[in-house]
């Protein structure tokens, strides 16, 4: 059983055009699902409205995001962010503008704890110091008596990797986590984000443009045009034989770093009228 289901989830700009359309979409407990497409493809957006923080110019106009079998659109104000708090978390894009830079790190990892999930402050700092030693940190006592501004981006990284498996959410949010860090941090950072969610077993929805990041981190995949999922596969099945002709022209624009002499194959303009002419053919469909 799914413990995240999003069925016919449509959302748009108030007033404005749509900016998902009808997406489906499970993850399983303990699964890596990924989520990729170019910008501006509702990557984001999937993860914002399963977190409840979509931006207040934006409205869901349908579907179900169903949580454990709870729709969560049914529920109130407080009582959906009760829940989503007690089981779900996001590992943020941008570490230094994620950080409070007036707090030191350990309230930004305890107060969530003791607020909202009602541990004592005493508990909550020692899991926030062994926290910080699980993705590696050396000097966890320093680290939480420091600001934002005194750590590298990796460490800043860690510490958001650390803060969402505080409360040991059944689901995660990754936001393409690795996109602010440079590429040896990038790589270290991954696979930090894969053992931790191995070891604890959590379900992670990753949002990443990187097919080389879904080939090492996810098990399933969702290819996303516009708002819309014109692909669901497992991921050995994608990477042998994509069905869309979108996913294969992806798959076919990723560089080629074992032959660096290989040249860059962009989407061909075909394709992208084709999967256009798709959305604009769906839009009439839902307008009916």
């Amino acid at each position: 059983m799914s413990f995240l289901s999003i069925r016919n989830l449509s959302v748009r700009l108030k007033g404005g055009p749509p900016l998902l359309r009808r997406v489906s979409l499970d993850v399983a407990p303990g699964e890596v699902r990924g989520l990729v497409g170019e910008s501006g493809a509702g990557k984001s957006m999937i993860g914002k409205a399963v977190l409840g923080i979509l931006p207040p110019s934006v409205e869901v106009t349908a579907g179900e995001i169903l949580l454990d079998g709870t729709d969560l659109l049914t529920l109130s104000a407080k009582d959906r962010r009760r829940r989503i708090g007690a089981s779900c978390a996001l590992i943020p894009q941008d570490p230094l503008t994620a950080l409070n830079p007036s707090h030191r790190i350990g309230p930004q990892i305890t107060d969530r704890l003791v607020d909202i999930l009602g541990w004592g402050r005493t508990e909550a700092e020692a899991r926030a110091k062994a926290l910080l030693a699980e993705v590696q940190i050396a000097d966890p006592d320093r680290v939480l008596r420091s600001y934002p501004h005194e750590l590298s981006g990796g460490m800043r990284q860690r510490i958001l990797i650390a803060s969402a498996f505080a409360a040991e959410p059944r689901l995660i949010v990754a936001d393409e986590p690795t996109t602010a860090l440079d590429v040896t941090v990038q790589k270290q950072i991954l696979s930090l984000i894969r053992d931790m969610q191995a070891r604890h077993g959590t379900a992670l929805l990753f949002v990443t443009h990187d097919l080389g990041v879904v080939s090492k981190v996810c098990q399933r995949l969702s290819v996303l045009y516009a708002g819309m999922v014109v692909e669901d596969a497992a991921v050995t099945d994608f990477f042998a034989a994509p069905h869309h002709a979108y996913s294969a022209a992806l798959l076919a624009a990723t560089p080629k770093y074992t032959d660096p002499k290989a040249g860059l194959n962009p989407v061909p303009e075909a394709v992208i009228e084709a999967v256009r002419a798709e959305v604009a053919a769906f839009d009439r469909e839902s307008a009916r």
